[in-house]
């Protein structure tokens, strides 16, 4: 017979969320699945070069306000790392070769990657919205081997992936976050800067391919930098942000926890297929 005190105990267990991989496991199966990929298109006699998951290491993304004055007094607003991922792109294989196709090799290649109709399977982002996809392709086929259920990684992952989106929605939303800019928006203005937000400032900023002079991009960046955190607006963006992500962990934990799972599982079949495609290098 099962103690109350173990029954308590299974269930404690049953309560715990699953870990998130770490960095380099999800490097691991990001890579593998950029072999999987070469090899499916192999198969179907395509080119495939696998892409690297991060191909300029210092691109961040700041969504409320920059914090980092390190890479501020570096790389300003990034748009140096703007120009070398433009370089990345124009100059990347796969989209060299899917152009150099005829067009009806470009159209068969398309099949090839995504698969053709019927989109019979689905998923439901938070807001409702019904994401279809073929389950054929060499994508499919890539989620398919390293996840095992195509569909349940599909909901998984259209779910984790939008509560980025979400969390940031809250966080603005919170009459918290609204009360802290006005400190930060004065600091600004003192140095010269008449913005009333992060958001007012980057709309205000040229385009990407006519960016502020050098000095001038990298004084702005670094202004901002310590009107955030001289003003408190760092530490209550961080606060609410861990806030909201915790609160979005709870209520979809069992589409987050499905993805972890399944990544983490995943993790000895990525292991394998990257020690043979090394091997094939």
């Amino acid at each position: 017979m099962v103690s109350t005190s173990t029954a308590n105990i299974s269930r404690g267990l049953a309560k715990q969320p699953v870990r998130e991989p770490t960095p380099q496991e999800k490097s691991l199966l990001f890579t593998a699945g950029q072999l999987l990929l070469r090899d499916c298109m192999g198969k179907r006699g395509f080119e495939y070069v696998p892409i690297k998951e991060n191909p300029v290491s210092e691109a961040r993304e700041f969504r409320y306000v920059l914090t980092d004055l390190t890479w501020a007094q570096k790389h300003g607003y990034g748009s140096d790392i703007q120009r070398e991922l433009t370089k990345i792109r124009k100059t990347d294989p796969n989209q060299l070769y899917f152009r150099s196709l005829p067009a009806k090799r470009r159209a068969v290649a398309l099949t090839a990657v995504n698969g053709s109709n019927p989109l019979n399977v689905t998923a439901k982002a938070p807001d409702g919205v019904v994401l279809r996809r073929s389950a054929e392709g060499c994508q499919s086929e890539v989620y398919r081997t390293l996840y095992g259920n195509l569909e349940e990684w599909f909901q998984a992952t259209v779910t984790d992936d939008a509560l980025a989106e979400l969390r940031y929605g809250r966080v603005t939303a919170d009459p918290r976050f609204s009360k802290a800019i006005k400190p930060w928006a004065t600091c600004m203005r003192a140095a010269g800067h008449p913005y009333a937000s992060p958001t007012h400032l980057r709309t205000a900023l040229r385009p990407s391919q006519r960016p502020l002079p050098r000095k001038e991009e990298i004084g702005l960046a670094v202004d901002e930098v310590r009107c955030a955190v001289n003003s408190g607006f760092a530490q209550t963006t961080r606060a609410l942000d861990r806030h909201y992500a915790q609160k979005l962990r709870q209520e979809y934990h069992s589409a987050v926890d499905t993805r972890r799972r399944l990544q983490l599982a995943a993790l000895e079949r990525a292991r394998s297929i990257v020690d043979i495609g090394a091997a094939k290098s």
